[in-house]
């Protein structure tokens, strides 16, 4: 399929500054570039309030118009979100294909999207998104012909009838509870584990894959376009250099931007449990970027809405090799901020201290023996094991551990702790 040719477009109602305005439609063009597009055209409108059939006012809409015939451009991209009634509008005036950011943040994932379950959940989204926009003259997807805006991983043929959707919908939540059945066990033996799991979060592009990478030592995909992990990966992070013996497991997951469709927030839930679920969360925040403190904001914001409490948040400020003033920015850390770069594996010792301060500063080795060996395998969901060994009357097992709970597990199993 050739590079389609876009023009970026915004409406805003004056009260945002020139920075903000131009920091939403740079990343209105990553997002394009992230989805296959070539961006050859932007145009945005200040305006006390978006004008009812084109969003953008008329004399806009024209001037667009001639825009998208000068650039030869075939997509047109909106940063806000469009009512059925402007998207059909447009494209009657424009003749050319249009969609929100929305629709274009959907049309990535379904790149993105590899596994069954992601696979899933993008389609999901999708006919969220579609369901209120069917009309009565069909839906607006069968005015927009292929590309982007379009594909999902492995739909039919949508449906213009908005019952043969919602019968859609129910089939992928049911197929998603069925293959969600085997996350969710996995999830609770990973609750069995003495070790606490560590998810990363942060803004899309933040660094979080080349953070996993160097944590993980695993030969992760990484690259600069955003959204480019959408499924879940799980590992495990030794932490043998400083505390030989304890270790914790690291999720990756997908990046958070500002306005997030919500249609993504109902069908990625088994995505963000990973999230909701961790222990600890790592936030990275990508220093390097102008932007950072709104984008810091905006995954704090999600948090909150996800019901996370800061306490668990973990600040990690990542690419400080691409910062001036290394040891200024250090120095100006708060309790508990972490200053590293991903890329060069600086900072990680610091990072792995502060997990480890978090998760184990009550934990000391200790000597536990037991008369059967249900009570030994019982023992690794309580303790970290570090070896085992057989004697007289039953097994010996070195562990790490807090002090109370080895006496919790004296109490519900048996043995002697010393």
């Amino acid at each position: 399929m050739p590079v389609e040719r876009a023009i970026t477009c915004g409406w805003f109602s004056g009260r945002e500054k020139d920075a903000e305005i131009a920091s939403a439609m740079n990343e209105l063009r990553a997002l394009c570039r992230a989805a296959g597009a070539v961006v050859v055209g932007q145009s945005w409108q200040r305006r006390p309030l978006p004008d009812r059939r084109f969003l953008v006012g008329a004399g806009k809409a024209e001037e667009l118009k001639r825009t998208v015939a000068g650039r030869g451009a075939g997509l047109v991209v909106f940063h806000n979100l469009l009512t059925t009634l402007q998207q059909r509008n447009l494209e009657d005036l424009l003749q050319v294909k249009v969609i929100d950011r929305s629709r274009l943040i959907l049309d990535i994932f379904a790149q993105r999207a590899r596994s069954q379950e992601g696979k899933l959940q993008v389609e999901l989204a999708q006919m969220l998104y579609l369901l209120p926009r069917l009309t009565g003259k069909g839906t607006a997807m069968s005015r927009l012909g292929g590309g982007i805006g379009t594909r999902g991983p492995g739909e039919t043929k949508l449906e213009t009838d908005r019952r043969l959707i919602k019968t859609r919908i129910a089939h992928i939540h049911k197929k998603l509870k069925s293959v969600s059945r085997n996350r969710d066990l996995q999830r609770r033996n990973r609750l069995l584990l003495p070790v606490p799991l560590v998810s990363l979060a942060g803004y899309t592009s933040a660094g979080k894959s080349t953070l996993f990478k160097a944590l993980t030592g695993e030969d992760v995909f990484i690259s600069r376009e955003l959204f480019a992990t959408l499924d879940p990966l799980l590992r495990r992070v030794d932490m043998h250099d400083t505390h030989p013996g304890y270790y914790f497991i690291l999720s990756d997951t997908v990046g958070f931007i500002r306005d997030m469709p919500a249609e993504l927030f109902t069908s990625f839930q088994a995505t963000l449990e990973e999230v909701r679920q961790a222990d600890l969360l790592l936030h990275v925040i990508d220093l390097a970027d102008p932007g950072w403190p709104a984008h810091k904001k905006e995954v704090e914001n999600v948090l909150r809405r996800l019901g996370i409490d800061a306490d668990r948040v973990i600040p990690v400020f990542n690419k400080i090799d691409l910062c001036g003033d290394r040891e200024g920015l250090e120095l100006r850390a708060q309790a508990g901020e972490v200053f590293v770069s991903a890329s060069e594996k600086a900072g990680l010792a610091a990072l792995k201290e502060e997990i480890f301060r978090r998760s184990f500063a009550d934990h000391a080795p200790f000597t536990v023996e037991v008369a059967e060996e249900r009570q030994l395998e019982t023992l690794g969901r309580w303790a970290i094991v570090l070896e085992t060994s057989r004697v007289a009357g039953g097994w010996r097992a070195q562990v790490l551990c807090s002090r109370q709970k080895m006496l919790q597990f004296e109490e519900m199993h048996g043995g002697v702790t010393r």
